[in-house]
């Protein structure tokens, strides 16, 4: 089964990449994904403030700066996982770091 993993975080508080990089929690948990192969895909996003948020109303495509919901916490990247069932997922899910101080919110990939 597979799963999309979204990282939710308050971004004013969120650590820089070598900061993450550095963070022995954070390399544990990477390490058990590829030592297990339930990883297939991952990748944080930028801030916020460099997104785009794009709608259609009534024909007329409508731009905006930054994200679509007004919120403290942000989707601050992803990960695509290939495991057993959702209690593995939960399992992996509970493993992140960012589960500590965020979110991580799992979904059931269509294939």
């Amino acid at each position: 089964m597979k799963y999309g993993l979204l990282i939710c975080d308050d971004e004013s508080a969120s650590p820089s990449n070598e900061e993450i990089a550095a963070d022995p929690a954070h390399r544990a948990w990477l390490a058990d994904l590829e030592r297990t192969g339930a990883k297939l895909l991952g990748v944080r996003l930028r801030p916020v403030a460099e997104a785009t948020t794009v709608r259609v109303r009534d024909g007329e495509t409508l731009v905006s700066d930054g994200p679509f919901a007004e919120t403290k916490d942000f989707v601050g990247g992803f990960m695509v996982i290939e495991c057993a069932g959702l209690d593995e997922a939960v399992r992996i899910a509970a493993g992140h770091p960012y589960a500590r101080r965020g979110s991580v919110e799992i979904r059931p990939l269509w294939e």
